[in-house]
């Protein structure tokens, strides 16, 4: 019987389009999504996760936005084991308006983050060089990444594969010491004996009740941003259906660890309101709780340290950005929704005219650094959440469809070399969830523009798309 394989628009792609080149293994896989996750959502936001949901409500937070991802996720392996092309899948599955809306809307969230993290970078190390010019370290930044991306798809891989090690290096070793803090085996600023975890009822199991538990899960999506990434290289990985399903499981329960692990050590060390203080504006170091926890254990040049990882947290997240974003542009470009010209790639694989592009794209960023206000940047992660959510669900749906094709094609559900478990469960659970989280930015005044502005967004998308296919036809 007829298989449900992508219909002709894949068949373009693997005749007439260049095609990428098969160059990670499971070990680029897994760094990539830790790279494109572990940030300064975590390094700096995770006080105010904290300090609205209490501190076993951030743990919960977490713990339920990790829950969402690995079954989006789990969604994604199947898909992506089957056709690994990360762009194609709402295309195939759902429908080529919404294939197309889902892929710019990926391409905006990621694009429109570039120049903001060149210049967070920036802002950071005129900290260390007061005399010299935040744009020329932004340029110096963005160069450095350009070439990352330009060069080879495993030249990229091994540079944010020790991009993102330092970042994991960093919250391991945080983990391990404030565990050393809580139980007494450290000193700690503050404490004579083990602290333990009296800290984290000592307010309350929730001291502002439920509402906020789940009213901060968009930050925490956010946070889990860049997971999917996985499936964008599916594409360029060495033998997908083994590399794929194994880099799903070991990255996100990873991440899980990490970010509870940290929201424990956080909320045990620092009392609940001392937690919440650290909230402060864009680009402030003493935002930071991991500054806090780290002098207060006594370790010299604590802000040096985290000024460096979270130089290189930006950098990494710029990097695995400028990467996904310009492989959706090559995406759309492979299905013949966008000029052929943004599917040429060089010698080495690389779609050296979409990473330009997008580059370009992500120019614009850098006026928000020097004109924008804190509600600015809200604005700027909510959309970033925001496209994320609307990319997650559309993972969900394409798992769904794509399940029912299989089967009412006449195939069995053994034949498939990776399964997303507890069919149809996983998925619906996933869409609905991730949709619930989408709409909580509704709910806040600070992101209620952006949220609009998203809308917008996505109806010129659909818009656009039906005036491109009318004018074909």
């Amino acid at each position: 019987m007829q298989s449900p394989s992508p219909p002709s628009q894949h068949s373009s792609v693997e005749g007439q389009t260049p095609s990428l080149k098969r160059a990670m293994g499971t070990r680029h896989l897994i760094m990539l999504s830790l790279g494109g996750a572990i940030g300064t959502g975590l390094f700096m936001g995770s006080g105010e996760v904290i300090s609205q949901a209490g501190p076993l409500g951030a743990v919960l937070a977490y713990i339920i936005g990790g829950l969402i991802a690995y079954m989006v996720m789990l969604c994604l392996g199947e898909l992506a084991v089957h056709l690994p092309v990360f762009g194609a899948f709402a295309t195939h599955y759902i429908g080529p308006g919404t294939g197309y809306m889902v892929s710019w809307m990926y391409w905006l969230g990621w694009s429109a983050t570039l120049g903001t993290e060149f210049t967070a970078a920036a802002i950071l190390m005129q900290e260390w060089f007061p005399q010299t010019s935040i744009w020329l370290w932004t340029l110096i930044f963005a160069a450095g990444v350009l070439l990352s991306n330009l060069s080879s798809t495993r030249t990229f891989a091994e540079s944010e594969f020790w991009l993102s090690l330092v970042k994991v290096a960093t919250v391991l070793i945080f983990i391990i010491l404030g565990f050393g803090c809580i139980f007494g085996f450290i000193p700690f600023q503050g404490y004579e004996s083990a602290p333990l975890f009296s800290n984290l009822t000592e307010h309350g199991w929730l001291p502002n009740g439920l509402i906020p538990l789940f009213t901060t899960l968009l930050i925490v999506n956010f946070a889990f941003n860049g997971t999917e990434m996985i499936g964008i290289a599916a594409g360029e990985t060495e033998n997908p259906a083994k590399n794929v399903p194994k880099a799903i499981h070991a990255a996100v329960w990873r991440l899980i660890i990490f970010f509870v692990g940290t929201i424990i050590v956080i909320s045990s060390l620092l009392t609940y309101t001392d937690a919440g203080l650290q909230v402060g504006g864009h680009g402030g170091l003493s935002s930071s709780p991991f500054v806090s926890v780290f002098t207060q254990m006594g370790i010299p040049y604590a802000e040096d340290f985290i000024r460096f990882v979270i130089i290189t947290a930006l950098l990494s997240t710029a990097n695995s950005g400028l990467y996904a974003a310009s492989r959706m542009m090559w995406a759309l470009s492979s299905q013949n929704q966008l000029p052929r010209l943004f599917a040429k790639v060089s010698k080495s694989g690389v779609p050296y005219v979409a990473v330009w592009v997008t580059m370009i794209g992500g120019l614009p960023g850098l006026l928000s650094e020097q004109f924008g206000a804190d509600v600015i940047f809200k604005n700027l992660m909510g959309v970033a959440a925001f496209t994320m959510v609307i990319v997650w669900m559309s993972i969900c749906w394409s798992q769904f469809n794509f399940r029912h094709q299989w089967l009412k094609s006449g195939h069995s559900v053994s034949e498939l070399k990776f399964r997303t478990p507890w069919f149809p469960l996983v998925p619906i659970l996933g869409f609905v969830t991730c949709t619930a989280t989408g709409l909580s930015m509704a709910a806040d005044p600070e992101m209620l523009s952006g949220f609009i502005g998203c809308l917008l967004f996505m109806a010129a998308c659909y818009a656009s798309y039906y005036w491109l296919y009318h004018q074909k036809a």
